[in-house]
């Protein structure tokens, strides 16, 4: 009897169902603005650990550390050359094996850098024909002797029409050992092209080469060549009446012939 009275005090504490609207939990006391939308389990169904309100705090703004301005190309590359030097000077000071290593390895790495940047550079000529250097001057055997000989075509044809406009002035001395070397040559190339040569003796001595020669009484310095130095060659335009200097000391006929069709015919910076 006692057993069963026992039971059924137990049974009605806390075996008895619990009504329905009993079950539902009062609502937790939540801060004003608390539960945002879309965010009940956070506010619900969260367990007390790292957040100790229902809302969620506002993350806080990174405050980005100043950042120091990125260096350009030419400092680092500047960088580059001083530490090189720095390794250099090291292993010098300190032959040990450890800086030597450091220096050749450093050094190798930036001998490879130079090496694609050699590579790069033939590429982008290869395939831009408008930085092609050498299609103004070829530099292949080929190619230079095609152009050389187209050259010197055009250097005859100006240079057979030349005599009508310009002369020469040919400045040399008795004295003068390279004046002897130089006189057949210009001889040579004024009767290949009939140029008209003025011979000009500058000490008053003869010219097996130049017969019809004058000795100079001021004609040098009123062309404004200074200096005495012989042999002396000049063209001269008859039409603007100026004095265009070609060369001092001995020049080979081919020389003679490339300058004067440069001075005449060619604009400056267009061979380069």
């Amino acid at each position: 009897m006692i057993a069963r009275g026992f039971i059924a005090l137990v049974y009605a504490a806390f075996l008895t169902p619990v009504p329905a609207a009993a079950q539902v939990a009062a609502p937790r006391h939540q801060p004003d603005g608390a539960t945002q939308a879309g965010d009940e389990f956070y506010c619900e169904e969260r367990r007390l650990g790292q957040w100790f309100y229902c809302t969620k705090p506002e993350p806080k703004p990174d405050i980005d550390a100043p950042q120091a301005p990125a260096s350009s190309a030419a400092e680092r590359l500047s960088a580059i050359t001083k530490e090189l030097d720095e390794l250099k000077a090291r292993a010098i000071l300190d032959p040990s094996q450890e800086n030597v290593v450091a220096y050749v390895r450093f050094q190798r790495e930036q001998l490879d850098r130079a090496s694609t940047f050699s590579d790069t550079w033939q590429r982008a000529l290869w395939q831009h024909s408008d930085l092609d250097y050498t299609l103004q001057r070829p530099v292949s055997t080929v190619a230079k002797r095609a152009w050389l000989d187209n050259r010197k075509a055009d250097r005859d044809a100006v240079l057979t029409n030349l005599s009508q406009r310009y002369g020469l002035f040919y400045f040399f001395a008795q004295s003068c050992g390279a004046c002897e070397v130089f006189s057949p040559i210009l001889r040579s190339v004024a009767d290949s092209h009939r140029m008209a040569v003025m011979a000009v003796s500058m000490d008053g001595g003869p010219s097996r080469d130049f017969p019809r020669y004058v000795v100079d009484s001021g004609q040098r310095a009123r062309m404004g060549i200074s200096g005495n130095e012989t042999p002396a060659l000049v063209l001269f335009d008859t039409a603007t009446r100026k004095t265009i200097p070609v060369g001092y000391g001995i020049l080979s006929a081919d020389e003679i012939m490339e300058r004067i069709f440069t001075l005449t015919n060619t604009k400056v910076g267009s061979d380069y």
